[in-house]
Formats: C-alpha cells, structure tokens, sequence
C-alpha cells in the first residue's frame, strides 16, 4: 500500500473512530537496533499544544511498551485496514516480554520516514511523534468519581504528548 505523506495541519479524520473502533498499535524503541515494542491502544487525542501539533498517548506502567517509552524520545501510532483487527487485539493482549507477539501476526515492522522507532508496512496511517511532555494520571484529580473504575490494580497511566513530526496516509 502506497503512503503518502501530509502536513499535521491538513490531517483529517474521524478522531473519535480511529481511537475507538479502529485502534491504534503504539510502538516504542528503535528500528535499526531492533529493540522497541508495540502495543495497542483505543485511548488517546490529537490536536495541537504549544503551538505543536501533537498526539496524546497513554500507556500504564504495567505495559511492557511503558520502558521502551521511557527510554527512547520517539513512537510511532498505526492504523490499519479492519483485516487485520486480530492482530491489534493479540497485540493488545499478549506482553512482548514473553516473547515475540510481532511475529504471531501477519504484520511486518519497517523502518519509519523520520523516527528511530518503527512503523508497519500494512498501516494505512502512520504517525511519527517524538516526546515533549509526560505526566500521570493522579486519582485525586478525577472530576466524576467512575474514572476510577477502570483502574481495579490502581496502575493509573502515564500520559504522553508527542510532537507529529509526520503523518503518511493511505
């Protein structure tokens, strides 16, 4: 599939889909070392901060995807054709700690245009970030009290901003 690249300012999609119907895959780490991970993600934002344009990911600390955001000042956000929902949802479930989940799926890791970390040759969206800002999520701050509710083991998550430094579509 052919990608071509846009401007941040000219990207234009239903957010509110690609986050919760779509997913995304998150990859951390980098390409030529071939250290990173990926996991799936359905929350998050995009817009514009600082005068950047800029994705917002989360990931809880428990995720294997969480030292490799850490580590490394890139990611990489994917969206792919419906075919292959089975392979975000075995990598949304499936740690890479205990081994290679990338290579139960029919999906192929490539080198990304602009970030060490890497990209998929199947996405029909690639977004290329680099990391300016982080903070956790703290609970005393939740205005509606059910928030909570999704954190039974209290593993509240690290929210990232990352500068879109590219965007190549289908």
């Amino acid at each position: 599939m052919e990608l071509k690249t846009i401007s941040p300012r000219n990207f234009t999609t239903d957010i509110i889909n690609l986050w919760e119907k779509r997913w995304l895959l998150l990859t951390s780490g980098d390409f030529k070392s071939g250290n990173f991970n990926t996991m799936t993600v359905a929350w998050g934002s995009i817009g514009q901060m600082w005068n950047k344009p800029f994705v917002q990911a989360v990931v809880r600390p428990t995720r294997y995807t969480f030292e490799f955001m850490e580590k490394y000042d890139t990611f990489t956000l994917c969206a792919f054709p419906d075919e292959y929902k089975p392979a975000l949802n075995l990598l949304g479930s499936k740690s890479g700690r205990d081994g290679d989940k990338i290579a139960e799926t029919n999906l192929n890791v490539m080198q990304s245009s602009v970030v060490a970390a890497p990209s998929f040759k199947e996405a029909d969206l690639i977004i290329e970030c680099k990391k300016i800002y982080w903070d956790d999520f703290k609970p005393e701050n939740f205005l509606v009290p059910e928030i909570d509710n999704n954190y039974k083991l209290k593993d509240y998550h690290r929210v990232y901003f990352g500068e879109i430094l590219a965007i190549r579509q289908a």
